[in-house]
């Protein structure tokens, strides 16, 4: 099989807004014995990726400056190293960056079988949430199956891939979003308390929901002076999981409940965790969630679809948060 000794991405020209990023030619990647070159077919766009343009979120060391940490398409090439995958193979598969090109080089253990009937493109938003919920929710987060989780941006491709599996697994989940329209898709999809945070305090509402209670799980990803008020809401026992901080990474909290209702504070990041580390949540989702893919009790969300080419618009639909769950680039003729 032959393959161009160059390909199509999308690079960043400088920190700044959605206009730095530009189409560009690079040299064609090359896998290593332990990895595979996919043809891509979509690259899902994150928040992350907006971070990185902004100059904030700087690739670690080793991974490709082109932005887009994961990918849908078709395997081209395995590494002498790889077991079970062959050329042909529709895959999907989480990067450390790279996602924005006609052809990725990713970690075989990263990558997951795409399930017979899924459209292949809005595949690509599945990786970066269901490692990060799976992560954060179900690991980190300890999540039971009579446990009830608050998620903010509940219209998210976080918020909404953490309804999804929080349903699956049996459990209740409550999410933020800022309308009454986003708050109703949520409920549509499946959640069980849908709040407006823009006419109402999320913290009486999770009281009143809960009986008193709180919740045994927060994933986080506002920061600031949320997370004083997301510790208001946690049940004893509960487990507070910050993500991100888009309010910022500095909190002022009383360490008084956190005492008096032995609460845990943690939280993680993916991008930087070993390929070791990220197979092993691979294996952990191809047994416990795939399945759940297979049979349609969780599906990719999707809401806004652009060509490569044109994924400054992506950004900026991203930015002003026009999105239900995920943001993909397709890839045509990859």
């Amino acid at each position: 099989m032959s393959f161009p000794s160059t390909i199509s991405v999308v690079e960043i020209t400088g920190p700044g807004g959605p206009e730095v990023l530009r189409p560009a030619t690079r040299p064609l990647p090359h896998p290593g014995p332990e990895d595979l070159l996919i043809a891509v077919d979509g690259a899902g766009v994150n928040r992350p990726d907006v971070m990185q343009r902004q100059g904030l979120y700087p690739p670690p060391p080793g991974a490709s400056d082109i932005p887009g940490l994961e990918v849908s398409g078709r395997v081209m090439m395995a590494g002498s190293k790889t077991e079970g995958w062959r050329v042909g193979d529709p895959c999907v598969a989480l990067v450390a960056g790279g996602g924005y090109a006609h052809y990725c080089v990713a970690p075989a253990v990263q990558c997951l079988p795409v399930p017979e009937g899924l459209d292949l493109v809005e595949m690509a938003g599945i990786p970066e949430t269901f490692f990060t919920v799976w992560a954060n929710v179900f690991e980190l987060g300890r999540f039971g199956t009579k446990d009830t989780l608050l998620c903010h941006g509940g219209a998210s491709g976080i918020g909404t891939t953490a309804i999804q599996l929080v349903k699956a697994y049996g459990g209740r989940v409550i999410v933020t979003a800022g309308s009454d329209e986003r708050c109703q898709q949520c409920l549509d999809l499946g959640a069980d308390l849908a709040i407006n945070y823009r006419s109402e305090d999320f913290v009486a509402e999770v009281e009143s929901f809960t009986r008193g209670r709180g919740v045994e799980v927060v994933l986080d990803m506002v920061g600031g002076d949320y997370v004083a008020r997301n510790i208001a809401c946690l049940a004893p026992g509960g487990r507070h999981v910050t993500i991100a901080f888009l309010r910022g990474p500095n909190a002022e909290i009383s360490l008084l409940p956190v005492l008096m209702k032995n609460l845990t504070l943690t939280g993680s990041t993916l991008r930087r965790r070993p390929v070791e580390e990220k197979g092993r949540l691979a294996r952990a989702l191809k047994e416990h969630v795939w399945p759940w893919l297979t049979d349609g009790t969780v599906k990719p969300v999707v809401s806004h679809r652009f060509p490569l080419d044109e994924a400054e618009r992506a950004h900026r639909a991203l930015e002003a948060g026009e999105q239900f769950g995920k943001i993909v680039l397709e890839v045509p003729n990859a």
